[in-house]
């Protein structure tokens, strides 16, 4: 199960600490729908907090590049912070870093946001 918690950070940015796995099912979907509804709201700084993950597959990395995608779109960001050492190496193993910035903690990604 899939738990996402939303904290606002400075008026601007949207911290998601989220904890479970974002693999294949319908509870991953539940991010998606958490990202599109802030984006709805004119969000458009947004860090994951994945501190609390334990497992990523190829699902979870599309929803993360999916998007980063859709803010840089409407001129926002998306940032990644909290990797276990597991979850940041699948992260870089798929070059995933190369389109999000990887921040080992939440305070290191808001700050220069």
């Amino acid at each position: 199960m899939l738990e996402i918690q939303t904290k606002h950070v400075e008026p601007e940015i949207v911290v998601l600490e989220i904890s479970g796995k974002i693999t294949l099912g319908t509870s991953s979907k539940q991010l998606e729908w958490t990202v599109e509804s802030l984006m709805n709201e004119g969000r458009k700084k947004i860090i994951f907090d994945l501190a609390g993950v334990t497992g990523l597959d190829s699902t979870g990395i599309g929803i993360i590049v999916m998007s980063a995608g859709k803010l840089k779109k409407v001129g926002g960001e998306l940032r990644v912070a909290g990797a276990t050492s597991h979850v940041e190496e699948v992260l870089k193993t798929t070059n995933v870093d190369r389109i999000v910035g990887l921040h080992s903690t939440t305070v290191g990604a808001v700050s220069g946001f």
